[in-house]
């Protein structure tokens, strides 16, 4: 079986949009997928709470991109029901799925409660039903939850962070765990208007404070967070402007020790947690700058 970082390549897409219940986008991902995987990007991963589920079609209209979930929720699918459904996926596709779980947010999720320990216990879970440790990664930010990415997982996948974090977490991760960061893409060159649509985005997840407080660490005020986020905020976790400019900013998270980045378009107009048309052009474009 290829190894995980081999597996995964350096570039991988992350999207709301292909794990949409609506017909319409529904019937267009298995293309869309196939596609991702001849332009050269090798995973993709699925936002919006997702479950195993939704990397089925994927996989089956691809031969050997990687799926991943970016994340299930630990309160959303029990441990034996995620595990089943991955030895299911495994046995029949080998090696193509990577279950990345997280905690979540004290907002979201009405039974959020010590996410460390409730972690810690899913993990156990995973493990008792037989799902492979180094196929399994974390949605993890503070140094707790990276700490048990390196001890008990393949490694982890941080939303919304910088290429600072990114070099605290490869420090306390070490050499050998994935280290997968997401990186939002605004293809605007123009500043005034590819920060709109930033600030758009960005809004909603100022108000959780998993995220805020990982900010807060790494330097950021409370001024950062108003109006959905200051210019030097907005700068430090999308990619925006040409083409040279969004090639920099993810080559800065490679530089700062990840292994693979995570590339989510933003898109005038578009808001977490609800998926629009597929940014197809986009991520044409996206594998164009990458080449």
């Amino acid at each position: 079986m290829v190894a995980l970082k081999d597996a995964v390549g350096r570039y991988g897409i992350w999207s709301g949009e292909l794990r949409s219940e609506k017909p319409a986008l529904r019937a267009e991902i298995p293309e869309a997928a196939a596609e991702l995987e001849e332009l050269g990007f090798g995973a993709v991963w699925l936002g919006g709470s997702s479950g195993v589920e939704h990397a089925r079609p994927l996989i089956g209209a691809t031969s050997r991109l990687t799926v991943a979930t970016g994340i299930l929720s630990i309160w959303q699918y029990e441990a034996p029901d995620a595990a089943a459904r991955f030895l299911e996926l495994d046995a029949t596709h080998p090696g193509r799925f990577l279950l990345g779980i997280g905690a979540s947010h004290a907002k979201l999720a009405a039974q959020y409660r010590r996410p460390y320990s409730a972690m810690a216990g899913y993990l156990d879970g995973l493990e008792t039903a037989g799902v492979p440790a180094g196929r399994i990664v974390l949605a993890a930010l503070g140094p707790k939850m990276l700490a048990l990415s390196r001890d008990r997982a393949g490694g982890a996948h941080p939303y919304l962070v910088t290429p600072e974090h990114t070099a605290q977490a490869r420090e306390l991760l070490g050499s050998g765990p994935l280290l997968a960061p997401e990186l939002k893409v605004v293809l605007d060159s123009d500043p005034g208007t590819a920060r709109a649509t930033a600030r758009d985005y960005l809004a909603m997840y100022l108000t959780l404070p998993n995220y805020t407080n990982s900010f807060l660490r790494l330097g950021f005020t409370e001024d950062d967070f108003a109006d959905g986020g200051s210019d030097r905020l907005v700068d430090a976790v999308c990619a925006w402007g040409d083409d040279d400019s969004v090639r920099r900013r993810i080559d800065a998270f490679h530089a700062a020790g990840a292994d693979h980045v995570a590339l989510q378009i933003v898109a005038p107009g578009s808001a977490p947690g609800a998926p629009a048309a597929l940014p197809r052009t986009q991520w044409r474009r996206l594998a164009e700058l990458l080449a």
